[in-house]
């Protein structure tokens, strides 16, 4: 009970600081960030820059997402339904997939850049770019997702003799 009690101060704590930070910098509302990149695992590390540690769970899902977007763009050494999936998209999803992924990159540079010098200023702007990102990104891979789960079924495999061994 008492450790359920702290972890909700610590995400209280957050949600303040958070607030702070909002009013200064002119950032994303936190709900919003919760929906999107769950940044509320922030308040499980303690630290007297929580701006920093809200970045870096905002980073982490770009990470998460560049390497998705890159196994569907370059499919070796990845799990079988990865294939699946590239034999689903087509060509304006390759070229949509290739400007998500050098967004992404871009971001993974900058993320590299302020994990290596912090700036409590530079870490909003970040949030902010970061939070817009997200919006077009989501949507350009959430139309992409769900051509691939139209067409999981519909292109049939009848006739090939694949080689796997």
């Amino acid at each position: 009970m008492t450790e359920n009690r702290d972890k909700r101060e610590d995400l209280e704590k957050l949600k303040q600081d958070y607030e702070g930070l909002r009013a200064k910098y002119n950032l994303p509302e936190f709900s919003k960030l919760v929906e999107d990149f769950n940044i509320e695992r922030a308040s499980d590390t303690e630290t007297d820059y929580p701006i920093r540690e809200i970045r870096r769970v905002i980073a982490e899902k770009f990470f998460n997402y560049l390497r998705s977007v890159e196994a569907l763009l370059n499919p070796s050494n990845v799990p079988m339904y990865v294939f699946s999936m590239v034999k689903n998209i087509d060509a304006a999803d390759k070229k949509t997939l290739s400007d998500v992924y050098k967004e992404l990159a871009k971001t993974e540079i900058r993320i590299m850049e302020l994990d290596l010098s912090f700036s409590e200023s530079k870490e909003a702007d970040f949030i902010k770019e970061g939070f817009k990102l997200w919006q077009d990104v989501k949507k350009d891979l959430l139309a992409i997702t769900d051509k691939i789960k139209k067409n999981w079924d519909m292109k049939s495999d009848e006739g090939r003799r694949d080689y796997f061994g």
